[in-house]
């Protein structure tokens, strides 16, 4: 981070959409597209880093060789009983809503469709996503990026105390 400040670069992934777009060509369509991409290009080692180390972090660091997460016991409990998700702690993410076979239950493919459109609305209505201003923004003591942090947390607060229940 404070190679990147000191570059007088910032960090956030999703800026990397508007990067990736520019690159195939979206400018020729819409001016916020419009700008020179190859200045940004760094930008996308992020992404490949992330995914580098999501593989690298899944492959050999898990717990004993096994693809358990740790998390507690009460939360493994809670989500078995409440939710029926009975891979809860097996993994990172519930094989109900992520295995392939859940493609084929109309339900969640909404859930995802939805859930994938307000964060990526969410990210540029917010003029960034949740890393890009809780690291950049708010080492560089933007207060915009501490009321978008704030209210990340009171959404995802809101989410999973009240929405969450209700769809699942």
């Amino acid at each position: 981070m404070f190679l990147l400040l000191f570059l007088g670069k910032q960090f956030g992934i999703s800026a990397n959409l508007r990067t990736k777009c520019a690159a195939f060509g979206a400018g020729k369509t819409s001016d916020f597209f419009d700008f020179d991409w190859k200045e940004e290009r760094w930008n996308l080692m992020i992404v490949l880093g992330a995914i580098i180390g999501g593989f690298l972090g899944s492959t050999f660091m898990t717990n004993n060789g096994d693809n358990s997460v740790s998390i507690s016991k009460n939360t493994v409990e809670e989500l078995k009983s409440e939710y029926d998700f009975q891979s809860a702690g097996d993994s990172y993410l519930p094989e109900e809503l992520f295995a392939i076979e859940s493609l084929n239950d109309l339900t969640t493919i909404a859930i995802l469709l939805v859930g994938g459109f307000l964060v990526g609305f969410g990210a540029r209505y917010a003029g960034g996503c949740t890393s890009g201003h809780a690291i950049s923004g708010l080492s560089n003591l933007q207060l915009p990026s501490l009321v978008a942090v704030i209210g990340f947390f009171i959404g995802g607060l809101i989410m999973i105390h009240v929405f969450f229940p209700l769809i699942f």
